[in-house]
């Protein structure tokens, strides 16, 4: 690439980024009422994200092999379980993340 066409693609990100983080502002003001569709969103966007999260993790999984989705289901009971006890999605995800990994790195090998 020459300079003229990376510094065009740096300022196109930089503005996109820009644009993403004043745009939510800019919608809706301080001052205005939420529109009960964003209110909604805020609302099921975490579940959807933590049930698109278990989609992806168990999308690959053999019931008949080893290790028979073992990891998989005692990492989706801990998401379960802090998410009922914390109510936090993103405690639950680096939970249930964590816990993953370490499962089929270290435990079931």
């Amino acid at each position: 690439m020459t300079t003229t066409q990376v510094l065009l693609t740096i300022f196109v990100i930089a503005a996109a980024t820009f644009l993403t983080r004043a745009l939510p502002f800019l919608l809706f003001p301080a001052g205005r009422r939420t529109p009960g569709y964003v209110a909604y969103l805020g609302n099921a966007l975490p579940c959807a994200t933590i049930g698109m999260l278990i989609v992806y993790c168990v999308k690959g999984v053999s019931p008949s092999q080893w290790p028979h989705g073992l990891p998989e289901l005692v990492s989706i009971a801990a998401v379960a379980l802090v998410q009922l006890y914390r109510r936090n999605t993103l405690i639950s995800i680096v939970v249930g993340t964590v816990l993953y990994m370490i499962l089929i790195q270290k435990v079931f090998l």
